[in-house]
């Protein structure tokens, strides 16, 4: 890794994403080694941290303090997943070692042959994690598509509508 990255800075100005896994990843042994990882990664040269999807907002907040109290210090970007197809992106969670909290199951609990509702509701849950993340003070997300761009454009234009609508609807202030 060290290697490749440096060989890559010298080449040109790349700018080097690397994985992060709220979660921990589903090889390491521990949470531990798992962020001395990942500060190695930093350490040699990575400019930004994109996480494995997650649908627990605390979940990642507590993975960037902890980053950030063993002095990884460049941009950690949480990856949203709208969910589309719940029992699909049930049985990736599994491979990928990411939990689904039980309030999620219960969202689309009765929905198993209605796809579309599915999306509508996978679209509601990634808006929802994306503003509570903002109001943490989180400014760059990373959308995983999975090849399917619909629903993340959907989710990227309803937060657009919304923070239109929040800005229209502030009073306006009044300078004498």
């Amino acid at each position: 890794m060290e290697f490749f990255q440096l060989s890559l800075k010298k080449l040109g100005n790349f700018e080097i994403l690397v994985a992060g896994y709220p979660e921990k990843h589903p090889e390491s042994e521990n949470e531990i080694k798992d962020l001395e990882n990942l500060k190695n990664k930093v350490d040699q040269g990575a400019d930004k941290i994109i996480t494995q999807f997650f649908f627990n907002d605390e979940k990642f907040l507590r993975f960037r303090d902890k980053a950030i109290a063993v002095g990884i210090k460049v941009p950690i970007i949480p990856g949203i997943l709208p969910i589309d197809n719940f029992e699909k992106i049930k049985n990736f969670s599994k491979k990928c070692g990411t939990t689904i909290p039980n309030w999620v199951e219960q969202e689309f609990n009765g929905l198993e042959k209605d796809n579309e509702i599915q999306k509508i509701v996978g679209a509601s849950i990634a808006c929802d994690l994306v503003k509570k993340l903002q109001a943490e003070g989180v400014n760059e997300f990373h959308f995983y598509t999975l090849n399917k761009y619909e629903l993340s454009y959907a989710v990227c234009k309803r937060l657009i509508a919304d923070k239109i609508k929040i800005r229209k609807n502030q009073p306006k202030e009044l300078y004498v």
